[in-house]
Protein backbone atom coordinates (compact mmCIF):
# COMPACT_ATOMS: atom_id res chain seq x y z
CA UNK A 1 0.00 0.00 0.00
CA UNK A 2 2.22 3.12 -1.31
CA UNK A 3 -0.66 5.75 -1.08
CA UNK A 4 -4.14 5.97 0.57
CA UNK A 5 -6.74 5.83 -2.34
CA UNK A 6 -8.62 8.64 -0.25
CA UNK A 7 -5.92 11.02 -0.82
CA UNK A 8 -4.78 9.95 -4.48
CA UNK A 9 -7.97 10.61 -5.89
CA UNK A 10 -9.60 13.85 -3.87
CA UNK A 11 -10.42 16.65 -6.02
CA UNK A 12 -7.87 19.05 -6.30
CA UNK A 13 -9.73 21.85 -8.65
CA UNK A 14 -13.56 22.25 -8.87
CA UNK A 15 -13.87 20.59 -12.04
CA UNK A 16 -12.69 17.23 -10.49
CA UNK A 17 -15.45 17.86 -7.87
CA UNK A 18 -18.67 16.19 -7.99
CA UNK A 19 -21.81 18.91 -7.78
CA UNK A 20 -24.71 18.18 -6.86
CA UNK A 21 -26.07 22.04 -7.32
CA UNK A 22 -25.84 24.67 -9.65
CA UNK A 23 -25.86 27.34 -7.77
CA UNK A 24 -23.22 26.40 -5.38
CA UNK A 25 -20.59 26.08 -8.02
CA UNK A 26 -21.33 29.31 -9.32
CA UNK A 27 -21.34 30.52 -5.73
CA UNK A 28 -17.85 29.00 -5.18
CA UNK A 29 -16.75 29.64 -8.91
CA UNK A 30 -17.43 33.55 -8.00
CA UNK A 31 -15.53 33.32 -4.35
CA UNK A 32 -12.41 32.19 -6.46
CA UNK A 33 -12.42 34.92 -9.73
CA UNK A 34 -13.00 37.49 -6.83
CA UNK A 35 -10.18 35.96 -4.61
CA UNK A 36 -12.13 36.25 -1.66
CA UNK A 37 -14.39 34.30 1.07
CA UNK A 38 -16.82 35.11 4.52
CA UNK A 39 -17.08 32.73 7.14
CA UNK A 40 -18.01 29.54 6.26
CA UNK A 41 -19.97 26.97 7.48
CA UNK A 42 -19.99 23.82 5.34
CA UNK A 43 -22.42 21.15 6.90
CA UNK A 44 -22.93 17.41 5.31
CA UNK A 45 -23.18 13.85 6.23
CA UNK A 46 -19.56 12.08 6.73
CA UNK A 47 -17.36 11.42 3.83
CA UNK A 48 -19.45 14.13 1.21
CA UNK A 49 -16.32 15.53 0.09
CA UNK A 50 -16.91 19.39 2.83
CA UNK A 51 -13.19 19.24 3.76
CA UNK A 52 -11.96 18.55 0.11
CA UNK A 53 -14.72 21.55 -0.48
CA UNK A 54 -12.71 23.72 1.78
CA UNK A 55 -9.16 23.02 0.45
CA UNK A 56 -10.08 23.33 -2.99
CA UNK A 57 -11.29 26.94 -2.64
CA UNK A 58 -8.50 27.71 -0.30
CA UNK A 59 -6.14 26.53 -3.28
CA UNK A 60 -7.88 28.30 -5.69
CA UNK A 61 -8.01 31.21 -4.10
CA UNK A 62 -4.37 31.62 -3.61
CA UNK A 63 -3.99 31.49 -0.26
CA UNK A 64 -0.70 31.19 0.97
CA UNK A 65 -0.19 27.85 3.22
CA UNK A 66 1.76 30.02 5.75
CA UNK A 67 -1.59 31.80 5.92
CA UNK A 68 -3.72 28.52 6.75
CA UNK A 69 -4.29 27.14 9.98
CA UNK A 70 -6.28 23.41 10.14
CA UNK A 71 -7.56 22.48 12.80
CA UNK A 72 -9.66 19.68 14.21
CA UNK A 73 -12.51 20.75 16.84
CA UNK A 74 -13.17 16.98 18.44
CA UNK A 75 -9.30 16.76 19.28
CA UNK A 76 -8.18 20.12 19.93
CA UNK A 77 -11.08 22.44 20.44
CA UNK A 78 -12.80 21.19 23.64
CA UNK A 79 -10.93 23.12 25.60
CA UNK A 80 -10.70 26.86 26.05
CA UNK A 81 -7.30 26.91 26.15
CA UNK A 82 -6.92 26.29 22.78
CA UNK A 83 -8.78 29.35 21.70
CA UNK A 84 -4.89 30.90 22.63
CA UNK A 85 -4.04 29.29 19.90
CA UNK A 86 -6.16 30.97 17.69
CA UNK A 87 -5.43 34.17 19.13
CA UNK A 88 -1.99 34.36 18.19
CA UNK A 89 -2.23 33.29 14.30
CA UNK A 90 -4.89 35.40 14.22
CA UNK A 91 -2.66 38.76 15.18
CA UNK A 92 -0.15 38.17 13.28
CA UNK A 93 0.07 39.85 9.89
CA UNK A 94 -0.52 37.88 6.86
CA UNK A 95 1.50 37.01 3.99
CA UNK A 96 -1.52 37.74 1.29
CA UNK A 97 -4.76 39.49 1.91
CA UNK A 98 -6.24 37.44 4.34
CA UNK A 99 -5.62 34.54 6.82
CA UNK A 100 -7.93 31.15 6.49
CA UNK A 101 -8.67 29.26 9.77
CA UNK A 102 -10.09 25.69 9.04
CA UNK A 103 -11.97 24.09 11.66
CA UNK A 104 -12.81 20.51 11.20
CA UNK A 105 -15.37 19.26 12.95
CA UNK A 106 -16.59 22.12 14.52
CA UNK A 107 -19.62 20.65 15.32
CA UNK A 108 -17.47 19.17 18.47
CA UNK A 109 -16.24 22.69 19.46
CA UNK A 110 -17.19 23.21 23.11
CA UNK A 111 -20.29 25.08 22.94
CA UNK A 112 -20.25 26.45 26.30
CA UNK A 113 -17.07 28.06 26.27
CA UNK A 114 -14.95 27.65 23.02
CA UNK A 115 -17.76 28.26 20.84
CA UNK A 116 -18.48 31.56 22.17
CA UNK A 117 -14.75 32.47 22.11
CA UNK A 118 -14.84 31.49 18.34
CA UNK A 119 -17.30 33.82 17.93
CA UNK A 120 -15.73 36.81 19.49
CA UNK A 121 -12.70 35.86 17.37
CA UNK A 122 -14.90 35.81 14.29
CA UNK A 123 -16.17 39.46 14.55
CA UNK A 124 -12.62 40.81 15.82
CA UNK A 125 -10.60 39.68 13.32
CA UNK A 126 -12.71 39.36 10.48
CA UNK A 127 -11.02 42.08 8.43
CA UNK A 128 -8.03 39.55 7.76
CA UNK A 129 -9.18 36.74 9.05
CA UNK A 130 -11.39 33.96 7.76
CA UNK A 131 -12.82 30.98 9.41
CA UNK A 132 -13.99 28.06 7.29
CA UNK A 133 -16.01 25.32 9.49
CA UNK A 134 -17.09 21.67 8.45
CA UNK A 135 -19.80 19.99 10.94
CA UNK A 136 -22.26 16.75 10.17
CA UNK A 137 -24.72 18.59 12.62
CA UNK A 138 -25.06 22.44 12.52
CA UNK A 139 -27.11 22.19 15.04
CA UNK A 140 -24.70 21.58 17.52
CA UNK A 141 -23.12 24.84 16.82
CA UNK A 142 -24.57 27.62 18.55
CA UNK A 143 -26.44 30.64 16.19
CA UNK A 144 -24.03 33.11 17.09
CA UNK A 145 -22.08 31.07 14.82
CA UNK A 146 -24.46 30.56 12.21
CA UNK A 147 -25.55 34.45 11.97
CA UNK A 148 -21.39 35.34 11.00
CA UNK A 149 -20.92 32.67 8.79
CA UNK A 150 -22.49 31.68 5.35
CA UNK A 151 -24.22 28.45 5.39
CA UNK A 152 -23.74 26.02 2.59
CA UNK A 153 -24.68 22.36 2.38
CA UNK A 154 -22.65 19.82 1.11
CA UNK A 155 -25.51 17.61 -0.58
CA UNK A 156 -24.45 13.38 -1.04
CA UNK A 157 -23.88 11.96 -4.30
CA UNK A 158 -26.50 10.37 -5.76
CA UNK A 159 -26.14 6.32 -5.72
CA UNK A 160 -25.23 6.30 -9.57
CA UNK A 161 -22.53 9.02 -9.13
CA UNK A 162 -21.09 7.33 -5.99
CA UNK A 163 -20.86 3.90 -7.65
CA UNK A 164 -19.91 5.24 -10.98
CA UNK A 165 -16.80 6.96 -8.80
CA UNK A 166 -15.58 3.84 -7.29
CA UNK A 167 -15.80 1.99 -10.13
CA UNK A 168 -13.38 4.64 -12.02
CA UNK A 169 -10.91 4.29 -9.33
CA UNK A 170 -10.67 0.19 -8.99
CA UNK A 171 -10.39 0.82 -12.96
CA UNK A 172 -6.97 3.16 -12.58
CA UNK A 173 -5.95 0.59 -10.11
CA UNK A 174 -6.19 -2.25 -12.06
CA UNK A 175 -8.45 -3.96 -9.97
CA UNK A 176 -10.76 -6.42 -11.31
CA UNK A 177 -14.36 -6.72 -9.99
CA UNK A 178 -17.65 -7.87 -10.09
CA UNK A 179 -20.18 -5.60 -10.35
CA UNK A 180 -22.69 -7.08 -8.05
CA UNK A 181 -19.13 -7.39 -5.45
CA UNK A 182 -19.12 -3.49 -6.18
CA UNK A 183 -22.79 -2.88 -4.82
CA UNK A 184 -22.05 -4.61 -1.73
CA UNK A 185 -19.66 -2.22 -0.56
CA UNK A 186 -21.12 0.78 -2.25
CA UNK A 187 -24.53 -0.11 -0.40
CA UNK A 188 -22.70 -0.87 2.93
CA UNK A 189 -20.83 2.75 2.77
CA UNK A 190 -22.93 4.99 1.40
CA UNK A 191 -22.96 7.75 1.43
CA UNK A 192 -19.74 8.21 3.12
CA UNK A 193 -17.06 7.93 -0.26
CA UNK A 194 -14.36 7.97 1.98
CA UNK A 195 -15.16 5.09 4.21
CA UNK A 196 -16.15 3.49 0.79
CA UNK A 197 -13.02 4.17 -0.63
CA UNK A 198 -10.85 3.02 1.83
CA UNK A 199 -12.59 -0.59 2.13
CA UNK A 200 -11.99 -0.72 -1.66
CA UNK A 201 -8.12 -0.53 -1.52
CA UNK A 202 -8.38 -2.78 1.97
CA UNK A 203 -10.19 -5.64 -0.07
CA UNK A 204 -8.42 -5.16 -3.30
CA UNK A 205 -5.60 -8.13 -3.17
CA UNK A 206 -3.76 -9.16 -6.15
CA UNK A 207 -5.46 -6.83 -8.67
CA UNK A 208 -9.39 -8.25 -7.58
CA UNK A 209 -11.68 -7.14 -5.30
CA UNK A 210 -12.48 -9.48 -2.76
CA UNK A 211 -15.91 -11.12 -2.58
CA UNK A 212 -16.92 -10.50 1.18
CA UNK A 213 -17.88 -14.67 1.03
CA UNK A 214 -14.26 -14.83 0.61
CA UNK A 215 -12.93 -12.87 3.75
CA UNK A 216 -13.64 -13.09 7.83
CA UNK A 217 -15.58 -11.14 9.34
CA UNK A 218 -13.14 -9.75 11.66
CA UNK A 219 -11.30 -8.35 8.94
CA UNK A 220 -13.88 -6.76 7.59
CA UNK A 221 -16.52 -4.04 8.00
CA UNK A 222 -19.39 -5.50 9.20
CA UNK A 223 -21.54 -3.60 7.19
CA UNK A 224 -20.12 -4.82 4.14
CA UNK A 225 -21.01 -8.65 5.68
CA UNK A 226 -24.43 -7.48 6.82
CA UNK A 227 -25.23 -6.34 3.36
CA UNK A 228 -24.26 -9.41 1.59
CA UNK A 229 -26.40 -11.72 3.86
CA UNK A 230 -29.29 -9.24 3.17
CA UNK A 231 -29.04 -9.40 -0.61
CA UNK A 232 -28.66 -13.31 -0.35
CA UNK A 233 -31.97 -13.41 1.77
CA UNK A 234 -30.62 -14.22 4.87
CA UNK A 235 -32.27 -12.13 6.40
CA UNK A 236 -32.07 -13.02 10.32
CA UNK A 237 -28.19 -13.80 10.02
CA UNK A 238 -27.73 -10.01 8.72
CA UNK A 239 -29.98 -8.73 11.18
CA UNK A 240 -28.15 -10.42 14.46
CA UNK A 241 -24.89 -9.45 12.66
CA UNK A 242 -26.19 -5.71 12.92
CA UNK A 243 -27.31 -6.15 16.12
CA UNK A 244 -24.09 -7.99 17.69
CA UNK A 245 -21.93 -4.64 16.19
CA UNK A 246 -23.35 -1.61 16.10
CA UNK A 247 -22.36 0.92 19.58
CA UNK A 248 -25.09 2.40 21.11
CA UNK A 249 -23.48 5.68 20.12
CA UNK A 250 -24.05 4.45 16.50
CA UNK A 251 -27.59 3.64 16.57
CA UNK A 252 -28.80 7.16 15.24
CA UNK A 253 -26.43 6.70 12.73
CA UNK A 254 -27.35 3.41 11.68
CA UNK A 255 -31.22 4.46 11.17
CA UNK A 256 -29.80 7.20 8.46
CA UNK A 257 -28.18 4.46 6.61
CA UNK A 258 -31.05 2.52 6.56
CA UNK A 259 -33.31 5.56 4.66
CA UNK A 260 -29.53 6.65 2.91
CA UNK A 261 -30.45 2.64 1.37
CA UNK A 262 -33.71 2.33 0.47
CA UNK A 263 -33.36 0.11 -1.97
CA UNK A 264 -32.35 -2.39 0.15
CA UNK A 265 -35.49 -2.83 1.59
CA UNK A 266 -37.91 -2.29 -1.40
CA UNK A 267 -37.70 -1.95 -4.75
CA UNK A 268 -40.64 -0.31 -5.71
CA UNK A 269 -41.24 3.49 -4.90
CA UNK A 270 -44.36 1.98 -2.78
CA UNK A 271 -42.35 -0.08 -1.21
CA UNK A 272 -39.83 2.46 0.03
CA UNK A 273 -42.57 4.77 0.55
CA UNK A 274 -43.19 1.94 2.86
CA UNK A 275 -39.85 1.73 4.11
CA UNK A 276 -39.52 5.24 5.23
CA UNK A 277 -42.10 4.69 7.25
CA UNK A 278 -40.52 1.67 9.28
CA UNK A 279 -37.66 3.90 9.43
CA UNK A 280 -39.13 6.86 10.70
CA UNK A 281 -41.02 4.70 13.81
CA UNK A 282 -37.52 3.27 14.53
CA UNK A 283 -36.19 6.68 15.20
CA UNK A 284 -39.53 7.88 17.59
CA UNK A 285 -38.88 4.95 19.30
CA UNK A 286 -35.70 4.85 19.82
CA UNK A 287 -35.60 7.30 22.83
CA UNK A 288 -38.48 5.62 24.20
CA UNK A 289 -37.32 1.98 24.64
CA UNK A 290 -34.77 1.23 27.00
CA UNK A 291 -33.01 -1.40 24.99
CA UNK A 292 -31.80 -0.07 21.63
CA UNK A 293 -30.51 -3.14 20.79
CA UNK A 294 -34.20 -4.13 20.61
CA UNK A 295 -35.57 -1.28 18.63
CA UNK A 296 -33.21 -1.56 16.11
CA UNK A 297 -33.83 -5.18 16.07
CA UNK A 298 -37.06 -4.64 15.51
CA UNK A 299 -36.53 -2.14 13.24
CA UNK A 300 -35.12 -4.26 10.75
CA UNK A 301 -37.32 -7.24 11.12
CA UNK A 302 -40.47 -4.82 9.80
CA UNK A 303 -37.77 -3.94 7.30
CA UNK A 304 -37.55 -7.04 5.85
CA UNK A 305 -41.00 -8.13 5.70
CA UNK A 306 -42.18 -5.34 3.41
CA UNK A 307 -44.51 -6.65 1.17
CA UNK A 308 -44.57 -5.33 -2.34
Amino acid sequence: MKQLWVEQYRPKTIDDYVWRDADQRAQVEQWINEKSIPHILLSGSPGVGKTTLAKILINEIGVEKYDVLEANGSKEGRKIEWIDKLINFCQTVPFGPFKVVLIDEADYLNPNSVQPALRNLMEQYSDSVRFVLTCNYPNKLIPAIHSRSQGFHVEKVDHTEFTARCATILVSEGVEFELDTLDTYVTAAYPDLRKCINNLQMSSVNGRLTDPKETSTNTMDYRIKMVELFKEGRLAEGRKLACANVRPDEMEEMFRWMYDNLHLWAKTPEGQDQAILKIRDGIANHALIADVEINLAATLVELTTIEE
